[in-house]
């Protein structure tokens, strides 16, 4: 999508000067004109009163068979590589297996190179470097403009972004920029018969599961959740084609000024990097019951997730909740207690290893998808396992 004026409606009123938040737009002998600020967020469209502004789809190749290679973002935070950059090069390689083509990885950061030997272990056959002491934090205002510049120059068929925090402020505003479509959320990516990227997605609230094409645009583009694929560190590999892309960062202008970080209270153990989880639902009765289950949980060192039954109820916060509208996990041994089992759950959850259930429903779904099921009683089954298990639990 891209913002254009006509020369020859613009009257040099400068009535969209305020209102543009990003000094996207600059006159010269009394004509408006649109500069690289320009996030196309439309803002200015209503405020002109010669209707002079107007928006278009802006498409780089209509000749689709000029796009090669499947990217991923090489998203990474002060401990380096984050694990679901990894898992995306594991999915991607099988997407370009099929395709017969390479796969890539792009960084932008300080002093990246040092991650390019595990990119490569993990599948990349080339990785595109940004490298800039400016680039060390993350920030929109340089992130989005250097990965479509990147994109316009090397035009990858294929664009794979992490359903992070920052992945999903990064991959919709590259695709406005380039007028390319993208699917949020994916479970399942696949190429179908015509040679186009198949992005699967459950939809209206996880009651079915939406097939998506974007059949005629490029890059094809997906946003896919942390520990939703499995990463594949290859046996044998070959340091790849490194590329670094050197350019000049002044000609970009940020808003953002760093000011520090504060660690929230919550938690020590993370949903996303916990070995073991024990999960409660609604079953669990009220927020006062939650007891038990943070019982079990600290004899086992355990985090503690939940349904979004119980989120609604606000038994638990949001950043505890396991499934589709929650956080995808993949631990050692999930614990699902007093959980039903429905689709939107299991989404995020039946990544994880071994799966143990605890219903007094014989009939829950969770069973069919469970390692081990105990029917029963929970006020009576957890305080007997938390009994049993403390003394075999090592202690720091």
């Amino acid at each position: 999508m891209a913002i254009q004026i006509d020369a020859q409606k613009c009257n040099g009123c400068q009535a969209c000067l305020s209102a543009c938040p990003y000094d996207a737009i600059h006159f010269e002998e009394e004509t408006a004109s649109i500069n690289q600020n320009c996030i196309s967020c439309s803002l200015c469209l209503p405020v002109c009163p010669q209707e002079a502004i107007t928006r278009s789809i802006k498409v780089l190749c209509r000749d689709l068979s000029q796009w090669d290679g499947v990217w991923v973002y090489g998203e990474r935070d002060e401990r380096g590589i984050k694990k679901v950059t990894l898992e995306l090069l594991g999915e991607a390689r099988k997407l370009a297996r099929v395709r017969n083509t390479h796969v890539a990885a792009v960084v932008l950061g300080s002093e990246v190179e040092q991650f390019t030997n595990l990119l490569y272990r993990h599948g990349a056959d080339k990785v595109y470097l940004i490298d800039d002491r400016r680039l060390h934090r993350f920030s929109q205002d340089l992130y989005v403009p250097l990965l479509v510049r990147a994109v316009q120059r090397y035009q990858p068929e294929i664009f794979l972004f992490g359903a992070t925090v920052n992945g999903r402020v990064l991959a919709p505003s590259v695709a406005v920029r380039l007028g390319a479509g993208l699917t949020a959320d994916c479970t399942g990516l696949s190429i179908n018969p015509d040679g186009n990227l198949r992005q699967t997605r459950p939809a209206f609230g996880g009651n079915i599961m939406a097939s998506i094409l974007c059949a005629n645009t490029r890059p094809q583009m997906a946003t896919v959740r942390p520990n939703v694929m499995d990463k594949n560190e290859q046996g044998q590999w070959t340091p790849g084609e490194l590329i670094r892309l050197e350019w000049n960062l002044d000609e970009f202008r940020t808003r953002v000024e760093w000011v520090g970080f504060i660690q929230t209270e919550g938690e020590k153990i993370h949903l996303e990097n916990a070995e073991i989880i024990v999960s409660g639902g609604f079953g669990v009765g009220s927020a006062e019951n939650f007891k038990i289950i943070e019982e079990l949980a600290k004899t086992l060192g355990a985090a503690v997730g939940c349904s979004r039954k119980v989120v609604d109820a606000g038994w638990m916060p949001h950043d505890r909740q396991v499934g589709q509208t929650g956080k995808a996990v993949k631990p050692r041994i999930y614990i699902a207690c007093g959980i039903s089992g429905a689709i939107q759950h299991q989404i995020g959850m039946r990544k994880s290893d071994k799966i143990i259930a605890i219903n007094s429903d014989p009939k829950a779904p969770i069973f069919s998808l469970a390692d081990y099921g105990i029917v029963g009683d929970l006020f009576e089954i957890i305080p007997l396992l938390s009994e049993a298990l403390r003394p075999y639990v090592r202690r720091e």
